[in-house]
């Protein structure tokens, strides 16, 4: 039982990290109701741990390498269950949003040393047994996120779902105090705080922008601020990076064509795939009168149970493909699920939505898991640990901008109509149809631009830890 305890300590904490993203959003509707949360205040919800992810995903890589990997994954564990107990005694929509992002920052130092701690504890057979239960915790966790959420929220209160993370935290660290041994990467590893500020300025203020623009409109004035504030920081990010010899992303990757075109697929792969769900938790709740738990059931497992089946019997081979063929492909598919969905009136069942989240679900399965592998072969063999990490980071963005987005396009939509119930079917078909033509967009990027590449591919161990890195997962 001893040798497996590191895999069982990341595997629990994995398994939370990407449960807490689904699980909130069939969460949403309860939560607005008893902390009287607007649309734009529940967008936050969702945005707060994505955003706080995405920023600090690759910087938490550098300080674990530097200061252990053990230890950063204890603070992160910690920190994540201290901010779990705020979010579940929070008495506004504020403070709530708040913890979320405190979440965020305790994820981003676990999510940063999971691939890692298990490459270093696991060598030959084991290293293929460890990923292979890591990669079906991923998956597991994606497809139980809605159900548990559904299950707690309508029998017990959606402060349980939080809760719940409080012995599941406990757990996770008394398996890593006594099983998982520190270990250390590169000795000159820096964190490079003026780019992580600079970026987390720029994204927080892009989405902001995006939210607010939906609310009080696009020539608004804390709307444009909100607009040039991000634009600023964006070009200060570019100045620190090219400036550091420690950079939190190195923009010489930037310019392959190929590795370029995979970070637009990764934040327009996950806003197409994910970003619109919570949208239509409101129109199964609120409007169908489902409880959480059939909500769960219908608006996500049919996507999570196709990506499942497909990545498991089909993965292998889809990783013999071109990944231009299958990551285009793909997103084609995410495309064509969306638009299937977008078919919606007043008097449509809940179950209209079943046929298009099965094809995305396909789509998925045939985009996330090659979309890792094929960052790692379009960066040079150096930079393979900070192309991975791109990849959740822009995938993460991705998710952030895409709840903001459509939220903007689902508000004013919505807006339109008298009529509640004929105006939540419009405003969620008009969000499903830019979902839509953002995957076909994305798809078709792929397949123009991206190449096979000459450099090295990833040793065999790479390649393991690829397929069953957490993009490979469905969850968020």
């Amino acid at each position: 039982m001893r040798k497996w305890s590191p895999l069982i300590a990341v595997s629990i904490g994995t398994f939370m990290l990407l449960v807490d993203v689904t699980i909130v959003t069939v969460a949403l509707p309860a939560i607005a109701g008893d902390l009287h949360a607007s649309l734009d205040g529940l967008q936050w919800v969702l945005d707060g741990y994505a955003l706080a992810l995405a920023a600090l995903l690759l910087g938490a890589g550098a300080l674990a390498d530097r200061h252990g990997r053990r230890r950063m994954y204890l603070a992160g564990t910690v920190v994540f269950a201290a901010a779990s107990l705020l979010c579940a005694v929070a008495d506004s929509a504020g403070v709530l949003v708040a913890a979320r992002f405190l979440q965020g920052i305790g994820g981003a130092a676990m999510f940063a040393t999971t691939v890692a701690l298990l490459s270093v504890t696991y060598s030959g057979k084991d290293r293929g047994i460890a990923f292979g239960v890591w990669g079906a915790v991923n998956g597991a966790a994606a497809a139980a996120g809605p159900i548990v959420g559904g299950l707690l929220t309508e029998h017990l209160g959606w402060r349980w779902i939080f809760l719940v993370n409080l012995p599941v935290s406990l757990l996770a660290l008394w398996f890593t105090v006594r099983g998982v041994t520190e270990s250390k990467g590169r000795t000159d590893a820096r964190f490079d705080l003026p780019g992580t500020v600079a970026f987390t300025l720029g994204a927080a203020a892009v989405t902001y922008a995006l939210i607010r623009g939906g609310e009080a409109g696009w020539t608004a004035a804390s709307t444009l601020t909100a607009f040039g504030v991000s634009a600023a920081a964006l070009v200060v990010f570019v100045l620190v990076e090219r400036s550091t010899d420690h950079p939190m992303l190195d923009l010489r990757l930037f310019r392959s064509a190929s590795f370029s075109t995979l970070m637009v697929a990764a934040v327009l792969a996950q806003a197409a795939a994910f970003a619109y769900l919570p949208f239509v938790t409101v129109w199964l709740q609120q409007f169908l009168g489902k409880g959480p738990v059939d909500a769960g059931l219908l608006g996500a497992l049919p996507m999570s149970v196709a990506a499942f089946v497909v990545a498991a019997f089909g993965g292998r081979l889809l990783q013999r493909v071109a990944p231009r063929w299958t990551i285009g492909v793909g997103l084609l598919l995410v495309g064509a699920g969306d638009l299937l969905q977008a078919r919606l009136t007043a008097t449509s069942p809940a179950t209209a939505l079943i046929p298009g989240l099965i094809v995305a679900g396909v789509g998925v399965a045939m985009v996330l898991p090659v979309l890792a592998s094929a960052a790692l072969a379009a960066a040079p063999p150096e930079r393979s640990g900070m192309a991975s990490g791109a990849v959740n980071t822009f995938r993460q963005l991705g998710f952030a901008l895409g709840v903001a987005v459509f939220g903007a396009v689902f508000s004013h939509r919505l807006a339109a109509h008298r009529d509640p119930r004929v105006g939540v079917a419009d405003a969620l078909d008009q969000t499903l149809l830019v979902a839509g033509a953002l995957a076909l967009a994305a798809g078709v990027l792929v397949m123009l631009f991206v190449r096979r590449q000459s450099g090295a591919a990833p040793s065999d161990g790479d390649r393991v830890q690829v397929r069953l890195d957490p993009a490979a997962s469905g969850g968020h």
